[in-house]
């Protein structure tokens, strides 16, 4: 069987080292607005940046103080290390202050020949998507202007075609758990999620193939409750494994490692980057969206409507105002509804803080009466 886990623990694959040796540009960028088609379309390998759960992060808290996500940390103390080394180039996003402070001290201590920041607007409207096409028409130019490659609306509109082939693909695997019978674990769809990041789309396209055509031979997955996960920016494989031991199995997550990536809304007519940026900008389930909290609560509505979970946890890292504060406003609409939810502020990646966080998640089963 194919070990998902594995495959997603692994920073430098073998998809990275077969990529150096054909001469592949690796481009490493980290939110989920960055619209990863515009560098299919050039021939590059975009590469998703995460934090691999490291907890070690003295390098990182000489440049960005603890006071700090530790995911952006964990992000950082990599960087420097030299574990990203491998990239020919990065692009930044304002996705939060603290991403933003991961980016610019990285860049200042270990530059990197190509860097560009892509600044994403913090509404949906008719002036910001404009601002969003000039935003990505300038990412184009920096890309084709630093390594001499031409990018055309061909290959764009070949790289959405692909993409959406992919994302029909994965909504079918990520929705498999809605069923009464679950064949693949939460820690095993998140580690599916990460791998969409550090993939080409042709080889993770051929992995979804695997990951399908073995689905029906895994035995059936024992559980006491059905949970839907939310929160921060989490590639915590582990926590997941360990918090699902105690009986609570993952059916879906809002995580923008996860469940975010589906774009539900279809773009109008236009050009490959109108498309583009009306596809990115009014999927981005985030926070970080001003005066959007009621369609990223649609979001969370049709997820529990389609998966049918017993309860739902909802996660925040130390020092995410963004979704610590979300999550609040979250917990009291939900269960004006008459859903249970459990809140929690996690250290991002410390295995010490695992045992606490299961002992909550029993409590909350038993709440449930599961």
């Amino acid at each position: 069987m194919l070990d998902l886990k594995k495959l997603a623990s692994e920073l430098p694959n073998r998809y990275v080292t077969e990529a150096r040796e054909r001469g592949t540009k690796i481009i490493g960028y980290a939110c989920l607005a960055t619209p990863r088609e515009v560098f299919d379309a050039g021939g590059f390998f975009p590469y998703r940046i995460r934090g691999m759960s490291v907890t070690r992060t003295e390098l990182a808290d000489a440049w960005l103080s603890r006071f700090n996500c530790g995911f952006c940390r964990s992000c950082l103390q990599l960087a420097l290390e030299g574990a990203y080394d491998f990239f020919d180039g990065l692009v930044e996003t304002n996705g939060c202050d603290h991403l933003r402070g991961m980016f610019e001290n990285w860049q200042y201590a270990h530059p990197r020949e190509f860097f560009h920041y892509i600044r994403v607007p913090h509404l949906t409207n008719r002036d910001s998507m404009d601002w969003f096409v000039e935003e990505l028409e300038l990412l184009k130019s920096a890309l084709e202007e630093h390594f001499e490659v031409e990018i055309s609306d061909a290959a764009l509109l070949s790289a959405m075609e692909m993409q959406r082939e992919i994302a029909g693909k994965l909504r079918r695997v990520y929705e498999s758990r809605w069923g009464e019978e679950m064949r693949l674990s939460g820690g095993e769809i998140l580690a599916l999620m990460t791998l969409e990041g550090s993939v080409p789309a042709a080889e993770f396209s051929r992995l979804l193939d695997e990951v399908e055509a073995e689905y029906p031979s895994r035995p059936p997955l024992q559980y006491r409750a059905r949970l839907l996960l939310g929160g921060s920016a989490t590639d915590e494989i582990d926590l997941i494994t360990e918090l699902e031991s105690v009986g609570g199995a993952v059916v879906a997550d809002s995580f923008c490692f996860g469940g975010r990536i589906f774009r539900e809304e279809e773009p109008p007519e236009g050009s490959p980057l109108e498309q583009l940026a009306h596809r990115y900008l009014y999927n981005l389930m985030c926070p970080r969206m001003f005066d959007d909290y009621a369609r990223r609560k649609i979001f969370i509505d049709s997820l529990i409507e389609r998966s049918r979970p017993d309860g739902v946890v909802l996660f925040h890292n130390k020092f995410c105002d963004l979704h610590g504060v979300e999550n609040v406003k979250l917990r009291m609409d939900l269960e004006k509804q008459g859903i249970p939810v459990l809140t929690l502020e996690k250290e991002y990646g410390a295995a010490a803080d695992v045992g606490r966080l299961k002992t909550r998640v029993q409590a909350f089963l038993e709440r449930l009466g599961k």
